[in-house]
Parts: structure tokens; C-alpha cells; sequence
């Protein structure tokens, strides 16, 4: 199928789950859109059980492992993803929160990391490496899914900006800690392996400095040069053509020069949302740009939400797989809980918390597209399929279960006075 074939049949299927979700099953959006999809997905495959002569499995499957998801999302959606979701994130929101929001990104990714890398390694007999390999793509969290839930739940501020700054940061810092441990993992098959003279933990800091402080750096300068030509123009269409620019060119030059393009793209975001909204745009233009993303944004996750349904035809489950999943299910929720309560702990003597932070933001930790993305781009190897049904299980679970659940978990535990 062409290129132009396969968008058409995935817009077509965005729009027809989504009437089945809106009439029927009246669900937020992107999970109604993902459980429609997964129904369809598995009735296709009874309908093949019970009629193999047919042959609808493998004609589906040729059909979605046709579709570079990986590619797609890496390469493509997530910039655009990122793009929309920072800029409707404050930097004065963020300065009251950078703290809280830097350590969980930080610090928690790694904790997170290194408790399902040991605990799956424990459990699966897999290489130490790999399995951390597994707890770096598992860890990032998806924050427009988790936002758009919570949108219902009428959290408070600075709450909402925690779990939407934490989100958007740790999907990028944890893409570059992946690609730092499977450098170091999958390095004999030269996959992002590193330069003979170097030795691979040398590799792999200097991987981490340039992915996240140039992705960093580069964003902060593309976002401030975008924002001084938008405000010699007045012009509302041109003006979001500018910052569609910005979010497709940015994120492919930011590949190009080997920095985090998801990095870049949340740095421009922030830029552009917060001064260049302010500084650069007419009232006029402010509604248009904040419009035009705000489709973009519904309409990319209504895609990548239909392609998660889908790509269960990607994924080969057996027993044993299935029971590897659960048990990192438990473990992705205990990696959760300590990169939330860790630092909400450390930095409590300090500063005060809002009732039910740490049992809102572990619950409300999505999985998403990313971990997927991740999971399919890793080099075929005897471990990528346990990874990929692993990671795909807890993706699903998190999602529909701790989805659908997360807005009346923070309706009951969170609603108390502002606090910082």
C-alpha cells in the first residue's frame, strides 16, 4: 500500500471507531477509540480461527506490519505530539513546579528504570541489560492520555502542571536513557554501538549530555528565533504554518544533529505556549494557533490510539508471555509509585504537597504510544518478542484499566485546597 493509502485508512478507521465509541460505548476518546480497535482486532482473528481458508490474520498483519509504527510515531507523531502538548503548559506554572517536575523526570525515570530492569531480569532469566533496556522504554509516561482523563477531575493547578511538565520531560529523558542502554545492551549488533577508541560507558555519557542538552539547547533556539519572526507578522494563517514549521523542522534537523528531537520539541513548545503567545501573536492569532493544535492534537491521538488497537497482529503472545506481562504490570506500578513518592518524599521537609499527589500521579502514569515505539525499533534478537508482548500488555492495561479509573481515584483523593 502507498503511503497515501495507508493515511486514508487510518483517518477512515480514527473516524469510524470514534462514532462506534461516541455512540455506543461513550468513553473519553482515544481509549474508546483503542478498545473499538482491539475489539475489531480480535474478532478478526476468531473470524480466522473459525476460517483459516480465508486468510484475514495474515492479509491483516501484512497490512499493519506495513506500517513502520516505530517510524511513524518516532520519526513523525511525536514531535507533533509533544509540540501541542507543551504549549498549552505555562513556564510560570512550571517555575512554581520545576523541582518536583525535574526530579520525577529525572531521578524517577531512573529509579524506575533500575527497579523493572532487576525485577524482569529476576523473573525472566533475561540479560541484565536487557532488561533495563525494557525498564527504560516502560517507564515514560503518556501526558496528553493522562491529561485529557484528567481534564474531568477538575485538579488543581498545580497538580495539573506536575503530572503535565513531568509527562513531557520524562518522554524525553527516558527515550534518551534508552537509547543510552541499548547502545550498552545490543552494542555487538551495532545497534547505536559507539566508536572503537571509546569505551562504552564513555559512549554512553556522552550520548546522554548530547541527546538532552543539545536537545535542550536547540529547542530554546529554534523556539526564540521562531517567536522574533512571528512578531514581525501579523498574519494568522501564516503564523501557524510558522509553528507547524517549527514543529516538523525542528524535530528532523534535531535528528539530523543526533540531540533529542522529543527534548527539542517540548523546550520550543514551552517557548512558543508561554512568551511567544504573550509577545508574538495578536489575540487574534493566539486562537488560531491554540485551535489549530488543539485538532492536531485529537486527531494524531486518535491515530496512535487506533494503531496500539491494531498492532496486537504485531505482537506473538504465548503462555509464557502472557505471564511475564502480568508480572510487569505489578512491576511497572511499583516503579511508578517509587519515581512519584521518592521525590515527593525528599523534597517534602521543603515545600507542601496537595493531598493525594503521590497515589493520583502513580495511578495516573499512562503508558502510551512511546513504549510501544521503543519496543518495536529494538534489533531483532531471541528477547525482543517477550519485550515487545511485555511492554504491549502493560501499555493496554495501563491505559484501559487505570484510564478509565484514574479521573474518580483523583476526584476522591485530591479535591483539598490550592497547595504548592
Amino acid at each position: 500500500m502507498t503511503f497515501l493509502q495507508i493515511t486514508s485508512l487510518l483517518i477512515v478507521l480514527a473516524g469510524a471507531f470514534g462514532a462506534i465509541n461516541y455512540l455506543i460505548l461513550r468513553l473519553p476518546a482515544a481509549i474508546g477509540i483503542l478498545i473499538v480497535a482491539l475489539l475489531a482486532s480480535f474478532a478478526l482473528l476468531g473470524v480466522d480461527l473459525v476460517m483459516p481458508q480465508l486468510g484475514i490474520a495474515d492479509t491483516t498483519r501484512a497490512v499493519i506490519l506495513g506500517i513502520d509504527f516505530s517510524e511513524a510515531l518516532l520519526e513523525g507523531m511525536l514531535g507533533l505530539l509533544l509540540f501541542a502538548g507543551a504549549l498549552h503548559v505555562k513556564l510560570s506554572d512550571l517555575r512554581a513546579q520545576w523541582v518536583p517536575v525535574a526530579l520525577m523526570a529525572t531521578l524517577g525515570v531512573g529509579l524506575s528504570t533500575a527497579i523493572v530492569g532487576f525485577g524482569f531480569s529476576w523473573i525472566t532469566g533475561m540479560p541484565l541489560l536487557v532488561a533495563l533496556t525494557f525498564g527504560a522504554l516502560i517507564s515514560p509516561t503518556d501526558p496528553v492520555a493522562v491529561l485529557g482523563v484528567l481534564r474531568a477531575a477538575n485538579l488543581r493547578k498545580s497538580l495539573e502542571t506536575k503530572i503535565a511538565g513531568e509527562s513531557l520531560f520524562n518522554d524525553g529523558v527516558g527515550y534518551v536513557v534508552f537509547l543510552v542502554i541499548s547502545g550498552l545492551a545490543f552494542a555487538s549488533t551495532g545497534h547505536d554501538g559507539y566508536s572503537s577508541d571509546q569505551s562504552a560507558l564513555e559512549g554512553a555519557a556522552i550520548l546522554f549530555f548530547q541527546e538532552a542538552v543539545g536537545g535542550a539547547l536547540l529547542g530554546i533556539v529554534l523556539g526564540w528565533l521562531t517567536f522574533r519572526v512571528m512578531r514581525l507578522i501579523d498574519d494568522c494563517s501564516l503564523e501557524v504554518l510558522i509553528t507547524l514549521g517549527l514543529a516538523f523542522g525542528g524535530y528532523e534537523l534535531a535528528v539530523a544533529l543526533h540531540v533529542s528531537a522529543p527534548i527539542m520539541a517540548v523546550c520550543a513548545g514551552l517557548l512558543i505556549g508561554d512568551i511567544g503567545a504573550k509577545h508574538g501573536m495578536s489575540a487574534q492569532t493566539r486562537e488560531y494557533v491554540d485551535a489549530f493544535w488543539k485538532m492536531v492534537d485529537e486527531i494524531l491521538n486518535a491515530v496512535l490510539f487506533l494503531l496500539i488497537g491494531l498492532e496486537v497482529f504485531a505482537v506473538a503472545f504465548d503462555a509464557s508471555y502472557l505471564l511475564a506481562g502480568v508480572m510487569a504490570i505489578a512491576l511497572a506500578l511499583v516503579a511508578r509509585l517509587a519515581a512519584v513518592a521518592v521525590p515527593v518524599l525528599t523534597l517534602k521537609p521543603f515545600r507542601e504537597f496537595s493531598k493525594g499527589v503521590v497515589p493520583i500521579m502513580t495511578w495516573g502514569g499512562l503508558k502510551g504510544g512511546i513504549s510501544v515505539a521503543l519496543a518495536l525499533s529494538l534489533p531483532e534478537s531471541e528477547w525482543k518478542p517477550l519485550i515487545l508482548s511485555a511492554t504491549y500488555i502493560v501499555v493496554v492495561f495501563s491505559i484501559i484499566v487505570q484510564g478509565l479509573t484514574v479521573a474518580p481515584l483523583a476526584k476522591r483523593v485530591g479535591r483539598t485546597p490550592e497547595l504548592m
